[in-house]
């Protein structure tokens, strides 16, 4: 039910989660390789092949775009009381992932005082231009860029764009060591990578790995992540994530830790996205994006049971904005998108990536599955805005089925949610509790019917056979919770 708040590293913070990937095109004569001796068995006459596979080395790629890297130092004025005070981290120690702080260890400042941390960057054009992490120069007072021959610049932040945790610099320098951007779409689960960044201001420290899994989404961006197991510190963020062939494939951005420190996830921009991000700044200093006006949610199997489905593919709408694109379109609360122009969509999260992609005025085809039968609905493109997509006195009911007491809105209830119906879930046990269901949840539909009392509740709950769809209100997000009442 409940989303995890994705905490990106901050500046000193800066994840560097760099994974190694693939290994043709710096200069392959540059690396060398190492094979286990085989050993020699008694009575063969050829030798036992060895277990230990060729490993590459990383030394090349190190020297060759390693001074392309560079070190961001930032200050920033902090706000404090009247006094001296400890600069105490504001997170949750449950939540795994960890925004990184700017001092460590975390220290007493006078009010007033000036914050100071490091990241990462890298310089993408021989005339100064550099990206790196938005949450790395987030409410810098000034930024100071050092190259690997210890040469310093004051940088200019071009912009950043917050929504990808990206951020264009400017320093005045010519003739600069430049890296070479990538594909990370032909990137495979289990090649290598190498990430180079200032893990606790160590600078230009490398580290290398293996790509574990793509695609990931975190917390609800749009950013088909790239997940690694290259090791990744505070101070990395914004550091470069490559393939062996010296490329660029990502910018390192994020971690998965129960500490703070580094436990085996990490995950980087992919370079694609970055770059456009990096396009958009320098042109006009902001980013554009397409926008559809719905969330959506993953189909699980029961999910996919309630609705008619096959099988659990597809994007299901949870919420629709009134005013959006979408609701324009007749795409509506339970509808399940299967397509957009053409191409499969498999999860969630390759709707908002594709959506993102283009330009408000656009057109799109969208396949959906409503009410049991599948129709192409056209939809013009909105514009993204940063705001949050859309995602409401009586007796009281009680459903032994579900475990659910329920009750209607007040009229004050249904204004704040936003809803014209719905029952108020006084408490939740049994099946609806182990689904996730929480008392102050907003039962609004079962199987995309809207519900307003009870027994209505009670009625379509029986009719439904196994399998049940609930879309519930959690605060301001709402969600299809599946549920077996077989």
């Amino acid at each position: 039910m409940k989303e995890k708040p994705i905490v990106r590293a901050l500046l000193v913070a800066g994840l560097s989660a760099g994974l190694v990937a693939g290994c043709n095109g710096i200069d392959s004569s540059a690396f060398s390789w190492s094979r286990a001796a085989t050993p020699a068995v008694q009575g063969q006459t050829r030798p036992v092949p060895s277990a230990t596979s060729a490993l590459p080395d990383f030394s090349a790629l190190a020297a060759q775009y390693g001074p392309a890297v560079v070190n961001i130092s930032v200050t920033e004025a902090v706000k404090t009381g009247g006094e001296d005070m400890p600069q105490i981290p504001n997170i949750d120690p449950s939540n795994p992932f960890w925004r990184f702080f700017r001092d460590l260890p975390w220290q007493r400042v006078p009010p007033n005082a000036l914050m100071r941390g490091e990241g990462s960057g890298f310089i993408v054009s021989p005339d100064g231009v550099i990206l790196t992490n938005a949450h790395v120069v987030d409410g810098a007072k000034e930024v100071t860029v050092k190259l690997t021959d210890r040469r310093e610049f004051k940088a200019k932040v071009i912009g950043k764009d917050d929504q990808s945790d990206v951020a264009v610099l400017k320093i005045s320098a010519t003739n600069l060591p430049v890296v070479r951007l990538g594909d990370s779409s032909q990137v495979k689960v289990g090649q290598w990578v190498v990430a180079i960044g200032s893990p606790f201001g160590f600078e230009n420290s490398v580290t290398a790995g293996i790509v574990s899994a793509k695609g990931r989404s975190l917390g609800g961006s749009y950013v088909p992540f790239l997940q690694t197991d290259v090791a990744v510190n505070p101070g990395n963020s914004g550091g470069p994530l490559f393939g062996l062939n010296g490329e660029v494939i990502g910018i390192n951005s994020q971690i998965y830790s129960g500490n703070g420190g580094f436990e085996g996830l990490s995950f980087a921009i992919p370079i694609e996205l970055a770059a456009n991000v990096e396009s958009q700044l320098l042109a006009s200093g902001h980013v554009t994006r397409g926008r559809l006006g719905i969330t959506v949610q993953d189909m699980s199997q029961g999910l996919a049971d309630s609705f008619g489905l096959k099988s659990p593919s597809g994007a299901l709408v949870s919420a629709v904005d009134p005013e959006g694109p979408a609701a324009k379109a007749g795409i509506e609360t339970g509808d399940v998108i299967l397509k957009m122009n053409g191409q499969d969509v498999v999860n969630s999260t390759d709707l908002p990536v594709r959506v993102a992609e283009l330009k408000p005025g656009t057109h799109a085809t969208l396949e959906l599955s409503s009410g049991g039968t599948t129709k192409d609905v056209g939809v013009t493109i909105g514009k993204f805005e940063n705001e949050a997509v859309a995602a409401a006195t009586g007796t009281q009911g009680e459903h032994a089925q579900l475990g659910l007491v329920v009750r209607p809105l007040t009229s004050e209830e249904r204004q704040q949610a936003g809803v014209e119906g719905g029952l108020m879930v006084s408490k939740a046990g049994g099946v609806a509790a182990e689904a996730g269901i929480e008392a102050g949840d907003i039962i609004v539909a079962v199987n995309n019917t809207p519900v307003k009392n009870a027994q209505q509740l009670r009625s379509l709950v029986d009719r439904a056979g196994k399998h049940v769809a609930l879309l519930v209100r959690h605060g301001d997000a709402s969600e299809f919770v599946a549920i077996n009442i077989g």
